[in-house]
């Protein structure tokens, strides 16, 4: 007597990744571009994320939790 050990294939639900935003444009991050994410240097509970575009061209971001500003 031989034990079945298939696993029975169901189709499964894959959720989309929500992709980061940039602090400074607004703009979506996608994952192979050369971006860069930091605690605020301020109040360290929120998580900022510059795009490759506005840390080369020093655009500056704002804190949503505490308004702390920097290039």
């Amino acid at each position: 007597m031989a034990l079945s050990l298939e696993v029975p294939r169901k189709p499964s639900i894959v959720e989309a990744t929500k992709l980061p935003v940039c602090t400074s444009c607004g703009r979506p991050i996608p994952p192979w571009e050369k971006a860069v994410a930091f605690v605020c240097p301020n109040c360290g509970e929120v998580v900022i994320w510059r795009c490759a575009r506005c840390r080369k061209m020093g655009v500056p971001y704002k804190c949503p939790k505490c308004g702390f500003e920097g290039p």
